[in-house]
């Protein structure tokens, strides 16, 4: 089948604004949005610029607006989208070129929440265990890939600083991770005026989440974890 790509371009070193650039592409149905990208640099365009790495849903490095919506190129069908398809890069980031934004800034708000197990403990002469409840708390979290889809679907991400959806929801991989002890480093910055107050419940971040994460669901649960751990 044969679709048109309507994609959003942007050189700094050319442009003063972005501008919209079409591509007509021969495609399987069943092929992904990423393939026809690669067609289009490949074989018409080798100047269009966007991330891509594992292309199986699993790195993150292709998310992008597709349609309208956050989406991972490489997890999107072109017979579920029609024969016109418009690519745009993320809301919210600098565009440093074409579909490719500078996400340096989501990264660091990511370690701000101390991302990683915390435990000064003497380390016991096996792995640190966990009963199958205890890893259920974690299940859920534990899955993202960091591809910035819930960020950039944020309202409040795009208007102020805040530390956004994907940062919360790996403070809450540790937070509620039986075998980390940095509970109150964390809460403490979870509970700062950038942090999970911010948020206005508005689901935009789960909907927008590759993985299926629940994500205003763990934001929620981190609000009630500050409330119980200051009362």
């Amino acid at each position: 089948m044969q679709v048109t790509l309507r994609i959003q371009r942007f050189n700094p070193e050319t442009d003063t604004k972005p501008h919209y650039q079409e591509y007509t592409v021969e495609v399987e149905p069943t092929d992904r949005v990423l393939d026809a990208l690669n067609q289009v640099k490949w074989y018409q365009d080798g100047s269009l610029t966007y991330r891509r790495s594992c292309a199986h849903g699993i790195c993150g490095s292709d998310a992008m607006r597709i349609n309208g919506r956050n989406r991972l190129a490489c997890k999107v069908l072109i017979k579920d989208l029609g024969p016109k398809i418009t690519i745009e890069p993320l809301l919210g980031f600098k565009v440093i070129k074409d579909l490719v934004v500078d996400l340096e800034p989501f990264f660091a708000q990511y370690r701000t929440v101390m991302p990683y197990l915390i435990n000064d403990e003497p380390p016991p002469t096996r792995e640190r265990l966990q009963t199958p409840e205890e890893r259920e708390l974690i299940e859920d979290t534990s899955k993202c890939i960091l591809c910035a889809c819930c960020t950039s679907a944020c309202p409040i991400f795009w208007t102020t600083e805040w530390l956004g959806p994907a940062a919360i929801v790996n403070g809450h991989r540790f937070l509620f991770d039986s075998r980390d002890r940095a509970t109150e480093e964390r809460l403490a910055v979870l509970n700062q005026r950038f942090g999970v107050w911010r948020c206005r419940t508005i689901f935009n971040c789960t909907e927008a989440c590759p993985r299926g994460i629940q994500v205003t669901h763990a934001i929620e649960q981190v609000k009630r974890r500050i409330l119980f751990e200051q009362s």
